[in-house]
Formats: C-alpha cells, structure tokens, sequence
C-alpha cells in the first residue's frame, strides 16, 4: 500500500504542477485548468483511474492485515493471499499496457485538457467514491475463495465479511447518486438515470451487494445461506470486474467510458477468465461439502430475506441481460440494436415494488418462525395510512400514469412500516417519553441504520416517481421577450451574453421567473465553449424547492432558415419531488455508515488468552 500511494501521490504531483513531459498530463490537463480538476485529472485517465484501482486494493489488503486481529490467522493468510493475487493481475495489467508515467519528449508547451463534461465537482468526487465501491468487493471475494479453500463457513466468518461489505456497499451507493445527479444538472437535459450500459454496470454490483449484506446477517444470525453467501459474494465482485472490461474494452462509446485500445480488453478478458472462472469452479468443488444451517418456517424472517435475495438478483440478471445482449448481438451478428428504458422500466420496476412489500414486512417478522395473527396485528394499521396516501395522491394530482400510484402506494408502505417498527422496538407511547429516549439510546447503531436506511429507500422512491409521472417540459425557440408558461411559472428569456470564464467561453442566458406576477428568482443558464478541448457543455440553471425543481437549459441558437430572429432553443422542465432522490440517497448513506459505526462489527471471532508466564517461582 505504501508504495503504490507513493505512485499515486507522484502522479498527482504531475498533474498538480502541469508536468507535461508525462504523456497522461499532456492528454488530460491543461495549465489554466482550476486547480480541483487538475488533482481530479489523475483519475480522469484510464491509466490514471487504473493506479487509484490498484491503490484501493492495496488499502482494503492493508485493512484487513492491520484490523483483522481476530481473524485466526490461517483464514486471514488465505484471504491476504487471495487479495494479493487480484493485485498481482491488475499490477501486471498496468505495468504492460498502461504506464501512467510514460514520458513525452520534447514535452508539448501545454495540455490537451481533461473532457469537459468531467469538470465539475460532482465528477471530481463520484469516480473514487465509486472505485471504492468497486474494489471494496474485492476483499470480500478474498474472504469467500478463502473460506471455499478451508471449507468452513460459520457466524464468525459472516461477522468479518459484514463491515467490509458494508463499507463496499456505502461507497458505492455514495458514487451512484453522485454520479446521477451529476448527470442530471450538468448534461442539460433533465434526467437522473439513463439505463446507459456504463451505469447499469455500476448498478448491478448495488445490487448483488445488497443480497450479500442481508444473507450474511442469516448467516451470522441462523448459520443458513452459507453457500448462497459466498455465491454471492463471488458475483458482486465478478459484476465489478465485468464493469471494468466493458468500459475500458472500447465495446462501448459514453461520456464516462474509457475509448481505449481493444488489445487492453483481451487482457481484462482474461483476467475475467481466470478469476471468475477459477472461483467458480472452486465453488461447484466445495460449496456441496457446507453443512446447511438452521430450519426455518416459510413465515418467517429467514423466508423474507430469501425472497428478498431472489428479487434482487432477478433484478441484477434482468439488468445484465438487457446490458450485454446488444453487445453480443452484434458481436455475433453484426446486427446493432438498442435496449433502453421502455424495456428496464417495464421489467425492473414490477419487480422493485415487490421488493418493496417484503422490505416493510420483513423487520416485523420473528427468526425461524412468525406468529401470523400478531404479524397482521402489527402492520394493519401501517396498511391502512399507505392506502390513505395512495388515495390522497390520486384525488390531488388528479391525473398520471396508474403505475405511479401503486409505485406511491409501495413507498408509503415502506416508509410507514419502518417508523411503525422502530416505534414498536423503542415502545412510543407506550411508555413515557423518557422510557422510549432511553430505548433509544439503548438500540443498536445497525438497528437504526436499518431504519434510516429503509426510510431513505421510500424517500427516493417517491422523488423518482414524483420526477416520472408528473414531469413537465417545454422546448421552445426564443427570441428575447420570448415568455413560457410552466407548472404555474412564467418565465421570460431577455437574451444572452458572452462572459468569459477561466479555461472556456460561455453564452449565458438570462430567464426571469415569475408566479402570479410577483417576482420569483433569475436564472441564468449557459452553453460553454472549451477552447482547448474544441468541444461544448450544457451549464443548467435551476430553481430548487423540496416541492420540484425548475430546470432550464439553453443550446446553441437556431439557424436563420428555422427562426428568422436567430432564436435560442431553451429547454425547461418542472420535475416535482425530484431532491427527494438525492434526500433518500444520503439517508441511505447515512444509515450505512451508522450500521458500519455499531461495535458489534468490529467484533469478530474471540481471542485465544494469552498463557501466563512460566517462570514465575510457584507459591508455596
């Protein structure tokens, strides 16, 4: 670890001082660049964002040798051994193919620059946050070949897989919605999620990580699921390597794919070949041999998290399928055909909201078996306020999509299920006040990370229906004076001006908002010109509210053959409940990172006492 963040650091020294004698500067910074995006041009690259790969593999290795001190040391030698082979692989991959410190003689007197639409905050922070995800998995994928190799799978091992996966599961949820909502502000054209193949990539491994955190908590808790656990945990990791081969194989063109020498591609092929191929075999070898865990009723809390398992990763294969068949489809036939929302949306979201019933059932069911009078007893009322938001929802939007209701429904159900149950365990009035504070206090940290975490889950979800079902648009040629009317705005366009900025040109618009005449606020879009990179952005200008966003966008001026006054094209949008995504989003991190913090996973398998000295002089 020492030495690959001493390579790290000295990459990013280049980078920092515009050293342009390093080929990978000269193509991804510039000297006028700000001084955020040259540091967030090291992994701008592929060779750059493959050393931070390697990086983070030598920092979960180096966690789990400094942490692991409970680990009995023929499982933690295993896994080392493990994750040190990942590094070995990638190592070699970067030192054959792609030298991130390969020089330029005579150096050029400035850079290339880094692609535009990469400058920006949200870009700075979401591919590390998302690397961190990625690779997170991997040391977890060490722990499942290790115990594969030992053939012994027991609550213990669940307990030190547990902090590593959620750490893995944190990050990379952090990275998603990063990366989401830098889409939606900064590629002007008003959506969050775009089922691109780059993002689906990136979404599979959420996925399959979140079957792995909850079978590991049956293993931990009911010592069953054991070979599913470490099926799973070998395919997280498999979808991160497979994500890592199709964005920088050169199969596909993205904003955030690396466009790089298909030869490259062969060698992560390979990788592919010998890591998910190996550990597979391993596992039809010696997942047989595990003796299977504690019985369980089908009402029961073992069954909900079952179910919940096998939509999730039905969800993760319906994804998978509609990423890869394209690719292979052409590869095959050279036929090229498109899979893209209509097919995600109609096969994805039926299955999430039966996801949705289980996750607001599943806490209020008992281990190995439920009583289901007391069950019914529990959620009827929860049952009766979700159908009374569905119901309000229909009379006050008067109108959309029948889909989005019973999407309403689902989330109120989840978010009224998981206060009922968190009042239940703390006893809301019940008992006095100062009795339930105190329950509080008393809860585990994990618990209440479930809790914010289920919350976050109906929050996002109502922020994404809310921005699909009663989104409004409008596209229109503007000329100055040119007035919209939108979801109760008026919004007058005054013209545009060229103002100048530190590394590009921009034409800003200027947008009055009105509503009942009184004014609201000014918004002030632009269309940015990269002198170096001959290329433009879309800058949004947006209102934002808790109730929905007004978003406006402005692209380049019509021609004079299709508007006489040389008019903009402006695009402005309202999309209601749309912050709710990113409202969820943190909830969900935050829940993840209060679960992380709870003692109880950071204890792992009991030390062996030390034996006392033996040369102490026996009393007599």
């Amino acid at each position: 670890m020492l030495f690959v963040a001493i390579a790290f650091a000295a990459l990013m020294q280049a980078f920092i001082v515009s050293d342009f004698t390093v080929r990978n500067v000269v193509e991804n910074s510039h000297s006028l660049k700000p001084m955020l995006y040259k540091v967030a041009g090291t992994w701008g690259s592929h060779e750059g964002s493959l050393l931070l790969w390697i990086l983070i593999l030598a920092v979960f290795g180096a966690g789990v040798a400094w942490f692991g001190s409970n680990i009995p040391a023929e499982t933690k030698a295993r896994t080392l051994s493990v994750q040190a082979w990942i590094s070995v692989g990638f190592l070699s991959f970067l030192l054959l193919t792609s030298n991130p410190f390969e020089r330029v003689f005579p150096p050029p007197l400035d850079g290339n620059d880094l692609n535009p639409l990469l400058q920006d905050m949200g870009l700075a922070m979401h591919p590390p946050l998302l690397y961190f995800g990625y690779v997170g998995f991997s040391i977890v994928f060490s722990f499942a070949v290790a115990a594969l190799l030992e053939g012994r799978v027991d609550p213990a091992w669940a307990r030190w897989v547990r902090p590593w996966t959620l750490a893995a599961w944190v990050s990379l949820t952090a990275g998603i919605a990063l990366g989401s909502w830098w889409a939606y502000y900064e590629l002007g054209w008003g959506g969050w999620w775009f089922w691109d193949p780059v993002e689906n990539v990136s979404f599979m491994p959420w996925l399959l990580g979140t079957a792995l955190l909850h079978s590991a908590i049956v293993t931990e808790k009911r010592d069953a699921f054991k070979s599913w656990t470490i099926l799973l945990a070998i395919l997280t990791f498999s979808l991160s390597l497979l994500g890592t081969f199709i964005v920088r194989s050169g199969l596909l063109t993205s904003v955030h794919a690396f466009a790089v020498d298909p030869e490259r591609g062969l060698y992560i092929l390979g990788l592919l070949a010998v890591s998910i191929g190996g550990s597979l075999a391993l596992y039809a070898w010696r997942a047989p041999e595990m003796e299977p865990g504690g019985l369980f009723r089908p009402i029961s809390r073992e069954a909900g998290l079952l179910v919940n398992n096998l939509i999730l990763a039905a969800a993760t294969g319906t994804v998978l399928f509609g990423t890869l068949y394209p690719l292979i489809l052409e590869a095959v036939t050279g036929d090229k055909i498109s899979v893209g929302p209509p097919f995600f949306n109609a096969a994805f979201i039926p299955m999430m909201l039966a996801l949705v019933v289980f996750m607001g059932l599943g806490p209020f069911l008992s281990w190995k078996r439920a009583d289901i009078a007391g069950l019914l007893d529990r959620i009827q009322f929860v049952a009766v306020l979700a159908v009374i938001a569905a119901l309000a929802a229909w009379y006050l939007l008067n109108g959309g999509p029948i889909m989005a209701y019973l999407a309403i429904l689902g989330a109120a159900w989840l978010l009224f299920a998981t206060l009922r149950e968190w009042a239940l365990r703390i006893r809301l009035f019940e008992v006095s006040l100062a009795e339930s504070a105190r329950r509080v206090r008393n809860l585990p940290r994990a618990s209440h990370g479930m809790t914010l975490a289920h919350a976050g889950v109906a929050v996002l979800m109502m922020g994404m229906i809310g921005s699909t079902g009663w989104k409004s648009e409008e596209i229109v040629f503007a000329a100055p004076g040119t007035e919209v009317t939108i979801a109760g705005f008026d919004i007058t366009f005054e013209g545009a001006a060229k103002v100048q900025g530190p590394n590009y040109i921009a034409d800003r618009g200027t947008l009055v908002v009105r509503r009942d005449g009184e004014l609201v606020t000014t918004l002030f879009p632009e269309r940015r010109y990269y002198p170096v990179a001959e290329s433009q952005t879309t800058e949004s200008a947006i209102r934002s509210t808790l109730a929905g966003d007004l978003y406006t966008s402005i692209a380049t001026p019509a021609s004079d053959q299709v508007n006489n006054a040389g008019a903009w094209t402006l695009r402005i949008l309202y999309e209601p409940l749309v912050n709710l995504i990113w409202i969820g989003s943190i909830l969900l991190v935050i829940g993840g990172c209060l679960s992380l913090s709870d003692r109880r996973l950071r204890v792992g398998a009991p030390r062996r006492a030390k034996q006392p000295a033996t040369d102490a002089v026996p009393a007599e």
